[in-house]
């Protein structure tokens, strides 16, 4: 099938005929690099044949509110999210509604609701899976979407705001490593979590490029809370031969790690070393002050903010995928073997 040419061009004519998705031409339109040379040229070759022409946007009213949307909201790593879209928010005069669908079906469906009686200048999801039928029907919507530490692999249209969870993991094992730990225990964190992969991904490979034995029975699952991190702890040191040292995946498991040690009648550093992940608050003032990777989490919501309001005055975004940097935070709950 052709485009009619007696009727008006649209992308949706061109990308039909150019065996594409809308987005791809969209993109080529807006001079994106993330188009291959050969679809581009074909997409190029048929906007000049049609004699295609952009009509002239019309200057979106804003909602004056921002969605930030959460699985969960008891955790003090959710309030550092709320923080640094709070500033954005702010200064731009800006509301922010915040939103947890405890990951079930009829939470989001509730909240898909209330977005459709109210307008929104776009949505910041985070730690979330972003399900097709949630998708579809916020593209029908025609809400501007960021997701901040997203569960799967988003496509390409979609921003992408999170940390390098892979070398934090690493530099928090290799920190372990450095001070004469040989057996390294990991709790992970949620398994759906692209994030969490990363810092196990990151534990595994300082191990092996420090030569050492990669041992299943050092690593426990967990959900990034103090229970997982307690229950956890309590499996590593009840192995015949228990780590040293531990890496939690996140500052609340790691604090549960302290109370396991704690009733093993031992003592964090002087018996078992702690790592966690994150550089929470109470990091700081937690008894030892916790060693950790500093995630830089209101920055994040920073940034997720300001891109989706980028988005909402339909200006383009450059980087669709943006990974901060994290940084070891040393204190007093690593010790030298």
């Amino acid at each position: 099938m052709t485009v009619d040419e007696g009727r008006r061009i649209t992308i949706t004519a061109i990308a039909r005929e150019a065996g594409v998705s809308v987005p791809t031409v969209s993109r080529v339109l807006n001079g994106r690099s993330d188009v291959a040379p050969q679809t581009r040229e074909r997409v190029e070759e048929l906007l000049r044949r049609h004699g295609y022409r952009r009509r002239a946007a019309r200057p979106r009213v804003s909602a004056s509110l921002i969605d930030l949307v959460f699985n969960d909201l008891d955790s003090p790593w959710a309030v550092e999210i709320i923080r640094g879209v709070e500033d954005v928010a702010h200064g731009a005069g800006v509301g922010t509604v915040v939103s947890a669908i405890h990951r079930r079906t009829a939470s989001t469906r509730q909240w898909l609701q209330n977005l459709r009686t109210r307008a929104t200048d776009g949505v910041v999801l985070v730690a979330s899976d972003l399900a097709p039928p949630v998708h579809a029907e916020l593209r029908r919507l025609n809400v501007p979407m960021v997701l901040v530490d997203p569960g799967g692999v988003p496509t390409l249209d979609i921003p992408t705001i999170g940390a390098t969870n892979w070398t934090g993991g690493l530099r928090a094992t290799e920190h372990l490593i450095s001070l004469g730990h040989e057996r390294i225990g990991f709790i992970a964190g949620s398994p759906q979590l692209l994030c969490s992969r990363a810092r196990l991904d990151g534990y595994r490979a300082a191990l092996e490029a420090a030569g050492l034995p990669m041992h299943e029975e050092l690593i426990q699952p967990g959900d990034f809370y103090h229970e997982s991190g307690l229950e956890g702890t309590k499996a590593l040191l009840a192995l015949d031969k228990p780590p040293t040292a531990i890496f939690a995946s996140s500052d609340q498991m790691a604090f549960g790690a302290y109370e396991a040690v704690r009733q093993r009648g031992l003592r964090v550093p002087d018996d078992v070393s702690v790592v966690g992940f994150d550089d929470l608050p109470e990091a700081r003032w937690s008894s030892p002050p916790l060693t950790t990777i500093r995630q830089p989490l209101a920055e994040m919501g920073l940034l997720a903010a300001r891109t989706v309001l980028r988005l909402a005055q339909g200006e383009a975004v450059e980087t669709p995928r943006v990974e901060l940097a994290t940084d070891l935070v040393v204190r007093d709950s690593t010790k030298a073997r």
